[in-house]
């Protein structure tokens, strides 16, 4: 078997200032399940959403979006960069000079994480390997055991991403001022499609499928432009967004509904 090599990113990345108080910078999001709370970038929290997704159009287990993102922590700290070591680019630092894509395909997380999970499916029994000797089979990185130090995290997100551990994601920025521009609601549901599959709608067909599907939501509204988001007896709202989801009696359990 043959794995494509990759580049890695110069010294040890660590994911999550556990520190910088995200409010002060007027958006971010949080991340909570019974394992824990990481406060992400509201770009790390749509790469983080979009592994999540392309690992359920794949129907690959909770183990292998693990894997992905103590990888993706490690070699970008879960950004989608344009730059890195030699010509490695995106979230999981990807060499076009190796056979992953050309650089634009790279940067798409879409394409770059849908070439990842196709180079571990072929790591043979990689669900039972060590994390880190499962990444370093896909990545072939320089010092392979700096994987193994982001599982904790890695575990926690996608728990809450792949939606078995519901209302877990949050984000927040300011509230557009002035007049309200209309929410690009379906390009919002192409670009979901695109992750999670050509036949994805927002109805849900399992509660984790909506949840997954409320979390990309929730880390994509300010790129769509979305002020609020209905699921399963809850809503996010982007005038109280740092506060979370909150009880509401009118969302349906059968879609998630975006405005």
């Amino acid at each position: 078997m043959t794995v494509l090599a990759v580049g890695i990113t110069a010294g040890v990345l660590i994911l999550i200032n556990r520190v910088t108080p995200f409010k002060e910078l007027g958006e971010g999001c949080k991340v909570t399940t019974p394992e824990g709370t990481l406060d992400l970038e509201i770009e790390q929290a749509q790469v983080a959403s979009v592994i999540a997704a392309v690992a359920a159009r794949r129907k690959l287990p909770e183990r292998a979006v693990v894997i992905a993102y103590a990888t993706a922590i490690q070699e970008s700290k879960l950004k989608n960069l344009t730059h890195g070591d030699r010509d490695s680019v995106g979230a999981f630092q990807q060499r076009p000079s190796q056979g992953w894509g050309t650089p634009k395909q790279l940067v798409d997380p879409v394409y770059a994480s849908g070439k990842f999970f196709a180079a571990l499916a072929k790591v043979k029994n990689y669900q039972k390997l060590p994390l880190h000797e499962a990444a370093q089979l896909v990545q072939r990185s320089a010092d392979g055991s700096a994987y193994a130090q982001h599982e904790e995290d890695g575990k926690l997100l996608a728990a809450a991403f792949t939606g078995r551990v519901p209302k877990a994601v949050h984000c927040w920025f300011p509230a557009p001022t002035g007049k309200t521009p209309q929410p690009a609601t379906g390009k919002a549901e192409r670009e979901l499609a695109r992750a999670l599959g050509a036949d994805a709608t927002l109805a849900t067909p399992s509660r984790r499928r909506g949840w997954l599907v409320a979390s990309w939501s929730a880390a994509h509204a300010k790129e769509f432009g979305l002020s609020r988001i209905r699921y399963d007896g809850q809503t996010w709202a982007v005038a109280t967004g740092d506060e979370g989801w909150k009880a509401d009696t009118r969302a349906s359990a059968k879609r998630v509904d975006l405005s």
